[in-house]
């Protein structure tokens, strides 16, 4: 049998790899992890992602030397490097054939195209597998045959087609013969524009993965419909940056899912089945990025919408960052953001409406900055998100919602406890004075007014998509 390398990216588990588990099935699997910090950098993920990524790939190193199986890591600038890095692997040790999980934003789909055609010419073969995906993009269509720019019909189409096939674990590879070929040496983060979150907010590995999505399944999975969008309630899963890394499989959420609610996806525990849709969401949305690749080129996907003027507001942008907008609400998301690399979703929703709306900014600026402080940033999720809320996306938002963030506020923190926890300074308030802090309050307490008043605002965004004509 002959020597398979696996090149590992946002897969970094050992468990249910369908690029590891067909390698080790042809023959003993050496991995390689090529870390591309300048590039990643350039498509924005900030200190949170990157502290995050390499301390999974140093648990995934663990793993794998459990199965005799070396890591071996290389540095490249940019994508441009990795055909030519990973030929040098696979001559170095008599590779067979390059195995890999695919992925599917357009500079990814560039690169690995890139890296298939150069070990095609040099006569070896590799393969991509959809691993992150229940469908490769291209294969769940519309009747028109189109890709899908609507959820709920992405949705019904997916539980219509959904298989067992599909959603069936890959076999975890055994242990090994060695191969007397050590894993390198896990270099060090070089000096970053900013420091990280305490890595104690988010262990990595896929054990801590499994781990939170045990705890999630037996203590809240079924009050997930109730308690989602409450911000001061530990409701969610919080394995969005599990999922990003591919520290956990949608697979094996799933199949945990089933376990809990009877064999069943669509239909059974409404909190289970809930959260089983936001999964879904994250595969709709990488179909998105294929079949519209434009919003990998910073474009919107509504394209009457890329005629909106956005405002130049740099002191608003900057309110908006810092936590200082005068709506509590939002300046709360804000700090959580900036200060655990992470933000609840309901809250991203109402922070993201509030820039583009309220402030009418471009939410190219907010998908950026998010970007850049999360944990758990993805690319497809995150522009996925942002154009929903600004109205110019799939499944996007009807220009005229336009959330109040005060009202938000008292329906989903409604006794004002998560803004009191983000914003110290206004807990000394009554409870039902935290979501619009009356100004004869604040007289001693360091808290702007709000930066602009929501009926305004609510009109000057009317009007400017108003403006447009489709």
């Amino acid at each position: 049998m002959k020597r398979q390398l696996v090149w590992l990216r946002s897969d970094l588990r050992i468990d249910d790899n369908s690029a590891l588990a067909a390698a080790a099935a042809k023959g003993p699997v050496i991995a390689v992890f090529l870390r591309s910090i300048p590039q990643w950098q350039a498509h924005g993920h900030g200190a949170n992602k990157l502290d995050f990524w390499a301390r999974g790939v140093d648990a995934v190193r663990t793993a794998l030397n459990g199965l005799n199986i070396p890591l071996l890591h290389r540095d490249i600038k940019h994508y441009d490097q990795a055909p030519e890095a990973l030929l040098d692997i696979a001559r170095h040790y008599a590779i067979e054939q390059l195995h890999f999980n695919c992925e599917y934003a357009l500079n990814e789909r560039r690169r690995d195209r890139a890296v298939e055609d150069a070990f095609k010419q040099a006569g070896m073969a590799a393969h991509g597998y959809h691993d992150a995906v229940a469908f490769a993009p291209g294969s769940l269509l519309t009747g028109k045959g189109d890709y899908y720019g609507v959820f709920t019909p992405f949705s019904k189409a997916w539980h219509k087609q959904v298989s067992a096939e599909k959603l069936a674990l890959r076999d975890t590879p055994t242990v090994q013969t060695p191969l007397a070929i050590a894993s390198d040496p896990l270099p060090a983060l070089p000096e970053l524009e900013s420091r990280p979150v305490d890595g104690r907010l988010w262990p990595a590995g896929e054990q801590a993965a499994s781990d939170n999505l045990a705890r999630f399944l037996r203590f809240r999975g079924r009050h997930y419909n109730a308690q989602r969008d409450l911000p001061n309630v530990r409701g969610t899963s919080a394995l969005s940056p599990y999922l990003a890394l591919g520290m956990i499989s949608y697979r094996q959420c799933l199949q945990a899912v089933m376990s809990e609610n009877g064999g069943h996806l669509a239909d059974g525990d409404s909190g289970l089945t809930t959260w089983v849709n936001e999964l879904i969401w994250r595969e709709f949305y990488q179909h998105v990025a294929v079949g519209f690749p434009q919003v990998c080129r910073y474009q919107p996907f509504q394209e009457h919408t890329k005629h909106l003027a956005w405002r130049d507001d740099e002191e608003g942008f900057q309110a908006w960052c810092e936590g200082r907008t005068g709506y509590p609400i939002v300046d709360a998301a804000m700090r959580q953001l900036v200060n655990t690399g992470w933000m609840h979703n309901r809250l991203r929703m109402i922070t993201a409406m509030f820039l583009s709306k309220h402030l009418l900014i471009d939410w190219r600026r907010g998908e950026a900055f998010f970007l850049n402080h999360l944990v758990d940033g993805e690319f497809c999720a995150n522009n996925g998100g942002w154009q929903w809320a600004a109205s110019t996306g799939t499944d996007a938002a009807p220009y005229f919602r336009i959330f109040n963030p005060t009202t938000q506020s008292t329906r989903f923190d409604a006794e004002g406890e998560f803004v009191a926890h983000w914003l110290p300074e206004l807990a000394q308030l009554p409870a039902k004075a935290r979501h619009a802090p009356p100004q004869d309050l604040l007289t001693d307490i360091d808290y702007p007014p709000p930066i602009v008043d929501h009926k305004a605002a609510r009109q000057r965004a009317l009007a400017a998509f108003k403006s447009l004509s489709k």
